[in-house]
């Protein structure tokens, strides 16, 4: 399998790496609130970390869910966080015009599960040059990514990251099967488990989704046992009061404890390896 560079580090290496940060972009506080703490966290465990939240959510459950700044001042707001504590950035994209804005400032481009079968989404970022961050689909079976990969790589960038973030089981509810990290990983792509969004329960509550937290930190340790390379959290100070995916996103102040025995459990399976 190989790696993909990100500035100082490599992820697939032999360094764990975070995508973490709100689901969306609220307001400047809770944005420079989460990256800083998650910063000094990660440096403290020796982690790679990437900062994540995104300008617009536009596969929400109802017309009136909140979606973001929007593009413009999304990306703005990104680039000062990107600035002031000197992190790199993902955030996924929509639509075939955003990539190229997205790109000036992001470092690794995500593809929403929903859209990732969507060729023109992904040729879009892909010509951008940046990291392509492909999230499998919740009806896709893990084989079926390498299509969806194949379409990246026909541009030229082989930067290419799979997130794994559950499978739809019946009705408002996910199901991870651990085998669909080797599998993806076999294919020779890095993946990255969405330990938050694997949680979700798509929309359980009617106008939005609902999710179990409680879980979160069960699959993100067994996803790095499973042989996962990256995790995804989403994090808020308060998710109760968050915005958007406030069921399934972790407290900010229990990220440390998570990261920490993830931390443990990948150092000892790459020691193995």
């Amino acid at each position: 399998m190989k790696t993909v560079k990100l500035n100082n580090f490599e992820i697939g290496g032999d360094k764990l790496t975070i995508f973490g940060g709100p689901c969306v972009i609220e307001t400047e506080d809770i944005v420079f609130q989460t990256a800083e703490k998650l910063k000094e966290v990660t440096e403290k465990l020796g982690i790679n970390y990437v900062f994540k939240a995104s300008y617009d959510k536009a596969n929400r459950s109802s017309l009136g869910s909140y979606r973001g700044l929007g593009l413009d001042k999304g990306l703005e707001l990104l680039a000062k966080v990107k600035e002031e504590f000197e992190l790199p950035i993902v955030t996924d994209i929509h639509l075939p015009e955003e990539a190229e804005a997205v790109g000036e400032v992001a470092d690794v481009i995500q593809i929403p599960a929903f859209l990732c079968r969507q060729t023109d989404i992904l040729v879009a970022a892909a010509k951008t040059g940046r990291i392509v961050n492909i999230k499998k689909g919740q009806f896709l079976a893990p084989a079926q990514i390498k299509g969806l990969a194949q379409k990246v790589e026909a541009t030229g960038n082989d930067k290419i990251l799979i997130t794994e973030r559950g499978t739809t089981f019946g009705y408002n509810n996910l199901v991870t099967d651990m085998r669909s990290i080797k599998i993806i990983q076999d294919l020779g792509y890095p993946v990255v488990f969405d330990a938050t969004h694997s949680v979700q329960l798509p929309g359980a509550e009617g106008d939005h989704s609902g999710g179990e937290r409680q879980f979160v930190p069960l699959l993100a340790r067994s996803a790095v046992a499973a042989g996962a390379k990256a995790l995804f959290f989403e994090i808020h100070p308060n998710p109760e009061e968050a915005m958007c995916d406030a069921d399934n996103m972790i407290p900010l102040d229990e990220a440390e404890d998570i990261f920490k025995i993830c931390n443990k459990i990948f150092t000892l399976i790459n020691n193995e390896e």
